[in-house]
C-alpha cells in the first residue's frame, strides 16, 4: 500500500506540481508586495487612495457590499497591469531576443488545392475529398 502512494509521490509530474505551486504562492507574494507598496502609494498620490467598501444598498433587509466589489476589481486590475507590465511583457522581450536567430520549423502540413485541408506534407492523396496531388 505504502509503496503505490510512493510511487504516485515521486512521479515527475507531482513533484513538478507542487514545486509550481510553492513558486506561484512566493511570486504571488512578491508582487501582492509591489502592487501594496509600489504601486499603490503612486496611484493614491496622484488620484487618491480610493475605498468603496462605504458603498452598500440594502433589497429586503438583505445587505449588498458593492463598494467590496469594487475594491476587489480595482485591486485585480492593479495586480493584472503590473504582472503585465513588469513579467509578461519583458519576458516575451526576452524570449525574442533568444530565438532572434533561429529558423523557424520546416513546415509538417500542406494544403489540399481543391478543398484546402491540412493535410500532411508526404501525402499523394487528399484524407478529406482524394484529390491527387502533386509530388513536392
Amino acid at each position: 500500500m505504502l509503496s503505490g502512494f510512493k510511487k504516485f509521490v515521486m512521479r515527475g509530474n507531482v513533484v513538478d506540481l507542487a514545486v509550481a505551486v510553492v513558486m506561484g504562492t512566493v511570486f504571488g507574494a512578491v508582487v501582492n508586495a509591489l502592487v501594496k507598496d509600489l504601486i499603490t502609494p503612486v496611484y493614491a498620490a496622484i488620484v487618491g487612495k480610493p475605498d468603496f467598501s462605504a458603498m452598500v444598498f440594502t433589497v429586503n433587509g438583505s445587505k449588498f457590499l458593492i463598494g467590496d466589489f469594487f475594491n476587489a476589481a480595482i485591486a485585480f486590475l492593479i495586480n493584472s497591469l503590473a504582472i503585465y507590465f513588469l513579467v509578461v511583457m519583458p519576458m516575451n522581450a526576452l524570449m525574442a531576443r533568444l530565438h532572434k536567430g533561429e529558423a523557424p520549423p520546416d513546415p509538417t502540413t500542406k494544403k489540399c488545392p481543391e478543398c484546402l485541408s491540412d493535410i500532411p506534407i508526404a501525402a499523394k492523396r487528399c484524407a478529406f475529398c482524394t484529390t491527387a496531388l502533386a509530388p513536392r
